[in-house]
């Protein structure tokens, strides 16, 4: 059984910063690509950011420059660094993780909400 567990969301100001972490744990022998999704209210869930285990990164157009992806391979944790949040940025943000062997999971996700 895979565990996501998910932390860092709140309120935060336009401007502001979040800091989202999500550690994986159980059954990850083959823990691949980890990454960020997002789903705002009547909007279909979109890409943020992923990270490949090398560390390669790919990035949604419109966090680019503002939103950092990381992780930390020993810990099995995956982190998004959110600068220079906008309004538009509130939605619920669902950490996904895949697997060499067995199919992704989501994780519960957490509300980040900026105020304008």
């Amino acid at each position: 059984q895979v565990r996501l567990v998910e932390s860092g969301g709140g309120l935060v100001q336009a401007g502001g910063s979040l800091r989202l972490s999500c550690a994986a744990s159980g059954n990850i022998f083959s823990l691949d690509a980890m990454g960020w999704y997002r789903q705002a209210p009547g909007k279909q869930r979109e890409l943020v950011a992923t990270i490949t285990k090398g560390g390669i990164t790919n990035y949604a157009d419109s966090v680019k420059g503002r939103f950092t992806i990381s992780r930390d391979n020993a810990k099995n944790t995956v982190f998004l660094q959110m600068n220079s949040l906008k309004p538009e940025d509130t939605a619920v943000y669902y950490c996904n993780v895949e697997f060499r062997l067995g199919l992704p999971r989501w994780g519960q996700g957490t509300q980040v909400t900026v105020s304008s």
